[in-house]
């Protein structure tokens, strides 16, 4: 189990109080299967995904991101227990979807780069106050 510090539970709550969860879950998701291409199989069903344009303007895209980070919403809200919070989304994304572990991470860069991108600067700032 991680052990957070005030410092680390401060930073986590305060940039995931700041973030536009639909805008960012999109432009993660939508920028995980741009770069990423062969992450777009597990969505199929999600209809035209064959350029970037389409992907970025895609419904199902956008309203699957918004999902992604209302998840890790429930994760930032119970940081002591991730593990519980996960396990059955764990069982349905392994044993039911069979989606590569490695995608997870990279869904992560993209996330990670794209509230970087957006809080910009503040993010410094902030980080430097507390």
């Amino acid at each position: 189990m991680v052990q957070w510090t005030d410092f680390e539970r401060a930073t986590i709550q305060g940039v995931f109080s700041k973030i536009d969860h639909s805008s960012v879950g999109h432009q993660a998701l939508a920028r995980c299967l741009v770069v990423y291409p062969w992450t777009q199989r597990y969505f199929s069903k999600f209809g035209n995904l064959y350029n970037a344009a389409a992907i970025v303007g895609n419904s199902k895209v956008a309203a699957h991101g918004l999902t992604v980070v209302r998840s890790l919403e429930k994760a930032v809200k119970n940081l002591d227990n991730i593990k519980a919070e996960y396990a059955d989304l764990s069982v349905l994304h392994s044993e039911k979807l069979h989606v590569d572990p490695e995608n997870f991470r990279l869904l992560a860069d993209c996330i990670s780069i794209v509230v970087a991108a957006t809080m910009g600067a503040s993010t410094s700032s902030w980080l430097s106050r507390h």
